[in-house]
């Protein structure tokens, strides 16, 4: 029909042979009977003993020095209310404690995990295959295939490519990115000659990325012993790739490996603080949980190897009972893919000191509050598989932490508004509370303020440690500290670090207990592409978004002040980071001012000083690209229109369509076929359509052929 050619042979363009393999959908409700029994270390026991043994101690002296606060002339209701939050919030940082004492000591001592991944030892040989798996939602097309062909350049300087295939899982709606994103790929094919990088798209992105990655599964998993799934923005190196697919190789009873990924590449001051803390900090949250967690570990949807036969088995989410946002899809589904897998019998694994695993931070915190959203939803959802016969406690418990991280936030707000309206009820209203049963004297609301501060100043102090210990570990070990700037300058960078996230957290209290609410109230998140660059400050846009959160500021600042000057001095960093809601987010946001802290030897951290080959080899392709990108804002039909091999390419990777029954119609497909009836070029017809239009014409063969037969009739008219 066409008289074009495609640059590539037509099966480089188009998928492997299929190799299906099924995926039942798991219940929650019953159990099967194929159980297997995973190994784990012998010690497992005593460590979980320890690190709840040492949280609930640390939690019933802070309750009980906040009961000695509180009773002073008796316990009342609010009291008692205050109190069970006061312990809550208290267990959940005690708990943080504990795992980053644990973590400081294994990283001191030098402890590796539990599967015996040695970064050091030369790199294993292979005998299985392992599918590379990076799904993709209206996500930059040229940054995703430039991270893309880093990582299979790395893996393939292993010399082991020839047990790896990649595969791009396009979930992209938008009609623009979709061809943008076939036209990354064939130049990403053409550049490296790869005969093992696949693309496909799907119409249908049912179930969001949980169903992306289950297609592929039935469809491709039968002809691989292994998945690594990536994010859209993640980096891992090859010598990394190999070491998992070599450890998953000798303990065939792990059904999960996950690694602990590096935020890098931040730009803006809240990216760096992200990734800052993440680099300081999170290596002792990593290698505390993953002391105790032994083969009960989680799943973070990126950066980890699977065992395909466990996760096509046992990982078939079933639809949660009821409607959005609580029913539905599962959209957190990392979780609970692990869960069903460790149900089964299969070990989940974390290996956090293996290194050569990356990920991005949103570069600012009204983009990290959409995803945050999206996560928040996702984590209650869990409250409905939380009763699910068979998990293990730790999984549980894993569902219980992600539902309390977000809880958390509201609960902490009651708690500040009702210690202020009890200080106001003290100060200002008649006591009238009298007991139940026959007494002389009222029950009068009285606390201990000298008490009340060295509970304050201790709950400072749970928070602080661990950022301290963070520091420490980065001391002692001379990269580490270079890397960081030295000693002098990465303390300064946590004090700094320090400052600013106690700015962001009352906002980001906010946030989060505002989502609950609309979660609570029923409003589904919907599915949002990921925004990854900065952008200009909007300060209307800014007003609008965190101008509640100035007043909730202020009247919370007034309230204090009027009890008394030490209220007021203890609710301050709360009450500080409210008002400056505003020009904290939009400091924040600022690339300049976080150029200006890296050039100034601040929030520096290891992958900067020395960045991996991986990343560097990233971003110079990623500049490349955007050089060499065609100028102007062509449509996709436009660019298809003016492009022939690129239209070839895109019909030899359009998948047949499926037969309809009689009396099915699409409708979006046949009003976009009468509006191109009307149009006289692919121009015109690009400004008649609509995006869904637009997007029904390019899944169908024979619409785009009819459309661009209007171009071909002007030409052979001329």
């Amino acid at each position: 029909m066409h008289d074009m050619t495609l640059p590539l042979p037509p099966e480089r363009v188009t998928l492997p042979p299929e190799q299906p393999l099924t995926m039942p959908e798991q219940s929650l409700w019953r159990v099967a009977e194929t159980a297997r029994a995973p190994a784990r270390p012998i010690r497992s026991g005593w460590r979980r003993l320890l690190v709840f043994g040492a949280t609930a101690i640390l939690t019933a002296i802070g309750l009980h020095e906040m009961y000695l606060v509180l009773q002073v002339q008796g316990l009342t209701l609010a009291e008692a209310v205050v109190l069970g939050l006061f312990g809550s919030l208290f267990a959940w940082i005690a708990f943080s404690l504990v795992s980053s004492v644990i973590g400081f000591v294994a990283i001191l001592r030098g402890r590796d995990n539990s599967l015996g991944i040695d970064a050091t030892a030369p790199l294993p040989d292979l005998a299985a295959r392992t599918a590379i798996l990076l799904p993709t939602y209206n996500e930059d097309p040229q940054r995703v295939m430039s991270r893309l062909q880093a990582i299979w350049e790395s893996v393939r300087d292993t010399g082991r490519l020839d047990h790896f295939d990649v595969f791009v899982l396009s979930d992209t709606t938008d009609p623009d990115v979709w061809v943008r994103e076939e036209a990354a790929y064939v130049g990403l094919v053409e550049r490296t000659g790869a005969t093992n990088i696949f693309y496909r798209h799907r119409r249908e992105n049912i179930a969001r990325k949980a169903g992306n990655i289950a297609e592929w599964t039935t469809r491709f998993g039968g002809a691989y012993a292994h998945m690594l799934v990536l994010d859209a923005d993640s980096l891992m190196t090859g010598d990394t790739i190999v070491r998992l697919a070599a450890a998953m190789e000798r303990h065939p009873g792990v059904g999960l490996i996950q690694t602990f990924p590096v935020i890098l590449a931040g730009t803006t001051l809240f990216a760096r603080i992200q990734q800052f803390a993440g680099r300081l900090y999170g290596p002792l949250i990593a290698r505390g949980i993953a002391w105790w967690h032994g083969a009960e570990s989680n799943y973070w949807g990126h950066n980890a190897i699977i065992r395909v036969e466990a996760f096509a088995g046992q990982a078939g989410l079933p639809l949660l009972r009821g409607r959005k946002p609580f029913g539905g899809h599962i959209l957190s589904h990392d979780f609970v893919e692990a869960a069903l897998m460790r149900r089964a019998g299969w070990a989940i694994h974390m290996a956090p000191s293996l290194g050569g695993s990356y990920e991005e931070c949103p570069p600012s915190l009204t983009e990290y509050a959409v995803r945050d959203r999206r996560w928040c939803q996702g984590n209650l959802q869990h409250l409905g598989v939380l009763p699910a016969r068979g998990l293990h406690w730790v999984s549980r418990l894993h569902l219980l932490t992600g539902i309390g991280s977000y809880v958390s936030s509201p609960l902490w707000l009651v708690f500040l508004l009702v210690g202020i309206l009890l200080s106001l009820q003290a100060q200002f209203v008649k006591p009238e509370y009298f007991p139940a049963g026959f007494s002389l004297f009222p029950q009068w609301p009285a606390q201990d303020p000298v008490r009340a501060a060295w509970v304050f100043a201790g709950t400072m102090a749970v928070l602080i440690v661990p950022k301290l210990l963070g520091w420490i570990a980065a001391v002692v070990q001379p990269g580490e500290r270079r890397g960081s700037g030295g000693a002098v300058r990465s303390f300064v960078s946590v004090v700094l670090e320090t400052l600013i996230t106690s700015l962001i957290a009352p906002i980001m209290m906010l946030l989060q207990s505002r989502a609950v609410a609309e979660i609570l109230l029923g409003r589904d998140a919907g599915w949002q592409a990921q925004q990854r660059d900065a952008g200009r400050t909007d300060w209307r846009l800014l007003a609008r978004l965190y101008g509640g959160h100035v007043v909730l500021g202020g009247l919370l600042g007034a309230a204090a002040y009027a009890v008394s000057a030490p209220l007021l001095l203890w609710m301050t960093p709360v009450v500080v980071g409210l008002v400056l809601a505003i020009p904290t987010v939009a400091l924040t946001s600022s690339e300049r001012v976080g150029v200006a802290l890296r050039r100034a030897g601040l929030l520096l951290m290891p992958e900067e000083r020395d960045p991996p080959p991986v990343l560097v080899r990233a971003q110079a392709l990623a500049a490349d690209r955007a050089e060499s990108a065609p100028a102007g804002a062509a449509s996709a039909l436009q660019r298809l229109a003016a492009d022939p091999a690129l239209l070839a390419a895109h019909r030899a990777m359009l998948p047949e369509r499926t037969p309809r029954r009689k009396g099915d119609v699409d409708v979006t497909l046949v009003v976009a076929l009468a509006r191109i009836a009307e149009a006289d070029s692919v121009a015109e017809a690009a400004t008649l359509l609509t995006a869904r239009e637009t997007f029904a014409v390019l899944a169908d063969r024979d619409a785009l052929d009819a459309l661009m037969e209007k171009d071909r009739d002007d030409a052979r008219a001329v």
